[in-house]
């Protein structure tokens, strides 16, 4: 199994003080210790507090240490102890106020300086950080995890010079510090010294040989060089390493094909396809890795290879579904949604995406005739009844959309997807009065949502009816989505219809700006300059508006045909 890299190379943040379980708890030298523990009466009550630290009474710790301190009071161990307890119960602020007493005794006390760097990393101080961390390494330049956690700043910071510099130091004081190189290597790797850079990811694995990262690295230098034998290599040696790494068996397999051993890629995908207990992980890491990344056909691939193993398995029907969508083969992606049982886990998932591609590819019958029989086998399924109620609404079959999204309500009476989508059905009904009532119980069961709130306003808006109450509403949707256009168009529209022109004309234009081919938007703007007595700008907005529409036209052709008669 490959090494685990220190958790100083995950972690950048302050660690708890645990005492060892044979052992007061130690945050400075052997000697230093010695110099500063408590004696007499003052020791045994240390003592005490260290036992209770142990047995984690933290509490009763604090309490003796502190009884330990009156009699005591210029130990600086035992304000260092102290402090690490505070850190333990996250009381950060009591821990800094204690190292500062310690630092302004003694400034160079490395347990100290130890922690204080710490807590000013977590609160993000880099600068004081930085300046506590040059200190320690000032005292104390072999310390290869101090190094470590100040590059870590310095990474985070994007100061690559000084974290350069820093490494450096690192691998000549510390010469065994594998962690030292592979931060050399990457380093290098940005700067384009590609040379350097495989050199020093080279010698932490000579440093370190079961490390799976600089291998890693390694391989992205080795497969932009065209290097595809070494790629090869590198992947067998992090399988050998941990014969377990899905990750790095997928990539063997593309590295296979590459190098020109197709049936050894097939082989391996054949056997991963077949493995059944690596089968989850093989799901993610193809998503992650090469379907989140748009690695699209390198994905088809790795599925092909992969249900070789076992045609039939839910999983992987599902992934080639996905795949074979993301590549522009939308029969394909079908064929493989609808093999999925309807007793997995993925079957929803697939139901929904094959009524989207069916959808887009405008075949709605195919698409209502699939979705009524998965509904038929899972009659309470909100999902599918919303999306079957949405389909009939795109086909203007309002009393089946009602049908369909209240059997849903039925079975999930408080989504709010489904009450806002039946209050656009009878709005497009023409029943204002049911759909008004639909964006109110959206908005008692959801007081953030923002389209309700906008869709309730602009339907006042639109009839002319409770003004100030369409403005309150849009105004609260535009809290939440303050950048969207058609809200913003409401709010003109509102402004509108209040009379207020010159206001109406400033949120439209700022309308047009967010959503710039809406018809509906540009024939508002047209609305208010007619107006504002600018039939020029009003004519434009028209005839802009008229190109885009598909259907209604009528109306907006009227409106022009009356200005260019006018002005005839």
């Amino acid at each position: 199994k490959a090494a685990v890299w220190p958790a100083v190379l995950l972690l950048a943040g302050c660690t708890a003080f645990r005492p060892p379980p044979d052992a007061p708890p130690q945050t400075t030298p052997p000697a230093a210790q010695a110099e500063q523990t408590p004696d007499g009466n003052s020791y045994y009550l240390f003592t005490e507090g260290m036992i209770r630290w142990k047995r984690g009474d933290l509490q009763g710790a604090l309490t003796y240490l502190d009884l330990a301190l009156q009699a005591d009071s210029d130990s600086i161990y035992i304000r260092r102890q102290k402090a690490a307890i505070h850190l333990q119960r996250k009381e950060t602020q009591k821990a800094l106020e204690m190292v500062e007493e310690i630092l302004e005794k003694k400034p160079d006390d490395v347990g100290a300086l130890t922690i204080f760097a710490r807590i000013q990393m977590k609160r993000k101080n880099f600068e004081a950080a930085e300046d506590a961390y040059l200190r320690l390494l000032a005292q104390e330049p072999g310390r290869e995890r101090t190094y470590l956690l100040l590059g870590g700043i310095y990474r985070e910071q994007k100061q690559w010079g000084k974290a350069l510099d820093l490494y450096t130091r690192l691998v000549e004081n510390v010469p065994a510090s594998f962690a030292g190189y592979f931060y050399l290597g990457r380093i290098y790797t940005r700067q384009g010294r590609t040379a350097e850079a495989e050199k020093a990811f080279l010698t932490s694995l000579k440093l370190n040989p079961d490390l799976a990262e600089p291998r890693y690295e390694l391989i992205r230098i080795y497969r932009e060089q065209g290097r595809e034998s070494k790629v090869v290599r590198l992947y067998e040696e992090i399988l050998q390493i941990d014969p377990g790494e899905v990750k790095a068996a997928l990539a063997l397999s593309l590295a296979r094909r590459e190098a020109g051993q197709s049936e050894e890629a097939a082989a391996m995908l054949l056997e991963l396809g077949e493995n059944k207990q690596v089968r989850r992980q093989v799901l993610a890491a193809v998503l992650r890795e090469y379907l989140d990344n748009d690695r699209n056909e390198e994905a088809l691939f790795l599925v092909k290879g992969l249900l070789q193993g076992d045609p039939n398995a839910p999983g992987l029907l599902y992934l080639a579904g996905l795949a074979y969508d993301a590549a522009g083969q939308p029969e394909e992606a079908v064929s493989h949604f609808r093999k999925i049982d309807a007793g997995s886990r993925f079957y929803q998932n697939a139901v929904i995406h094959v009524t989207f591609l069916y959808r887009q590819e405008d075949r709605i019958d195919d698409a209502i005739d699939f979705l009524s029989r998965a509904v038929e086998q899972f009659p309470d399924n909100a999902e599918f009844l919303f999306q079957l109620g949405t389909l009939y609404e795109s086909i203007e079959a309002y009393d089946r959309a009602e049908e369909y999204l209240k059997q849903g309500l039925a079975e999930a009476p408080e989504d709010t997807r489904l009450h806002f989508r039946i209050g656009v059905v009878y709005d497009k009904w023409g029943r204002k009065d049911a759909s008004i009532e639909a964006m109110k119980t959206v908005i008692r069961l959801d007081p953030k949502h923002a389209n309700a709130l906008n869709y309730l306003g602009y339907t006042y808006a639109d009839m002319g009816e409770n003004l100030d109450e369409a403005e309150r509403l849009v105004k609260e949707a535009l809290k939440y989505k303050p950048d969207d256009g058609y809200i913003t168009d409401s709010l003109g529209w509102v402004y509108f219809q209040k009379g207020l022109y010159e206001k109406s004309l400033r949120y439209l234009n700022r309308a047009v700006e967010l959503v710039p081919d809406d018809p509906v938007i540009l024939e508002h703007l047209g609305d208010v300059h007619l107006k504002l007595s600018d039939k020029e700008k009003a004519l434009e907005y028209y005839r802009r508006s008229l190109d885009l529409r598909e259907k209604d036209r009528e109306p907006i052709e009227e409106k022009i045909r009356q200005l260019t008669e006018g002005n005839s």
